[in-house]
């Protein structure tokens, strides 16, 4: 059996590559690609009357560590200036606009729908509320970079404010008082915590020496992301405020006594951590959406409640995301309205919701659909840049320019 599990895991890491390419090359969300492929692997399986133990196990261990690393790469990948702080401000107001207006009509949906108690519906909404950072930054390549950037903040926000909410109703009495103060006290300690555990990640890599630095420096990473969550503590905000000390170190090296702890090799030093960050979130990316896929229940997916209910969702995110968006007066609103994909922590909250509450079996159907079809709507993203960018080539090349027979505009 050890052989014919080497072959299975070289065969997914090799098929998940291949995918990525196509992905970069033609300009499609690759997760929507993996899920399939692990969908069509548990046909096979399911012909040859073979069976993978352990996915239960497996599919929520992979998507908190691709969550850890891609909210790192993400982070890692920002310059903190003074002028940024108008982004983040906006990013802050669109992720909780966001979550705010999902939660609230999503509530009232499942309590007239499921017959919920408004603390249950309330705590079923968080998850199909929350932008996916897994999905989101890796699929806004496209974008300008001041678009990218406030991808990057908005997603990775509204992870952290959705893991946040989502535990600390999950965790609560059901009283408002006890959700409040679950929410204000566990938001305060997790940023406290957060500072101290990534200013002590962040000194260990400017000093670190040797050959083996990285493993062990992420290895502490998932471990204190994990007592940070046994604690009920929101981790994420730990994660990315590593990632912005890790690319701006001058947050660091301001602080009197720590002036001189970095030196010339760091910018190296940096540029190889990035390098392993990347082909660690490829691989285990690639492992979680594919198994995923592959343990998908297909009749769920088939269910005609699953679509209807997955339908009503994804009305309502799109629709409150375009008037958020237009309201803040964003030029590329027609891109950011299709770029609101769900993956990782929707998956991941629903599951623990699940554990707690006997839930019907459709929603598991209703997550995968969610899941897939706002991966997909993304390429209406894509497209609306290009129209975007062409309706401003013709607007500078308009009826004043100059007419030549070489100038063609696609």
């Amino acid at each position: 059996m050890t052989y014919p599990l080497i072959l299975l895991a070289s065969s997914v890491l090799l098929i998940a590559f291949f995918i990525e390419y196509l992905g970069r090359t033609f300009r499609f969300p690759s997760v929507v690609a993996l899920i399939v492929v692990g969908i069509v692997g548990q046909l096979v399986m399911n012909y040859f009357d073979l069976e993978l133990k352990g996915l239960k196990l497996l599919v929520p261990i992979l998507g908190t560590l691709g969550l850890i690393l891609i909210v790192l790469e993400g982070a890692a990948d920002i310059e903190l200036r003074r002028e940024r702080l108008a982004l983040i401000i906006d990013a802050s107001i669109i992720a909780f606009g966001g979550i705010l207006c999902c939660v609230a009509i999503y509530a009232l949906l499942a309590m007239s729908v499921l017959g919920l108690a408004l603390f249950q519906a309330v705590t079923l909404a968080v998850p199909f509320a929350v932008i996916s950072s897994a999905v989101a930054i890796p699929s806004s390549s496209f974008l300008p970079a001041h678009d990218r950037e406030f991808v990057v903040y908005e997603t990775s926000i509204s992870d952290v404010l959705g893991v946040l909410i989502f535990f600390s109703l999950l965790h609560s009495d059901g009283s408002p008082v006890g959700v409040l103060t679950g929410l204000l006290g566990g938001g305060i300690l997790s940023l406290l915590t957060s500072i101290v555990c990534a200013l002590g990640l962040v000194l260990l890599l400017m000093r670190i020496s040797g050959q083996v630095r990285f493993i062990p420096l992420l290895a502490g990473l998932f471990g204190l992301y994990a007592i940070g969550e046994l604690m009920h503590i929101s981790s994420l905000i730990m994660v990315l405020l590593f990632g912005l000390a890790l690319n701006n170190p001058q947050l660091i090296t301001r602080i009197p006594f720590l002036s001189h702890w970095i030196d010339e090799s760091y910018d190296t030093t940096l540029d190889e951590f990035k390098m392993i960050l990347i082909e660690l979130t490829f691989a285990i990316r690639g492992f979680f959406f594919i198994l995923l896929g592959f343990s998908t229940k297909l009749e769920a997916i088939f269910s005609w409640s699953a679509w209807f209910a997955a339908m009503l969702i994804l009305s309502v995110i799109y629709s409150s995301r375009y008037l958020l968006l237009k309201l803040r007066n964003h030029t590329q609103v027609d891109a950011l309205t299709w770029l609101a994909p769900r993956g990782l922590i929707t998956i991941l909250l629903y599951l623990s919701a699940k554990e707690v509450w006997p839930l019907p079996e459709f929603l598991d159907g209703t997550v995968v659909i969610v899941v897939l079809t706002s991966s997909l709507l993304i390429l209406q993203a894509s497209r609306k840049t290009r129209n975007h960018e062409t309706d401003a080539i013709n607007t500078t090349t308009g009826a004043d320019a100059p007419r030549t027979p070489e100038i063609r505009i696609p």
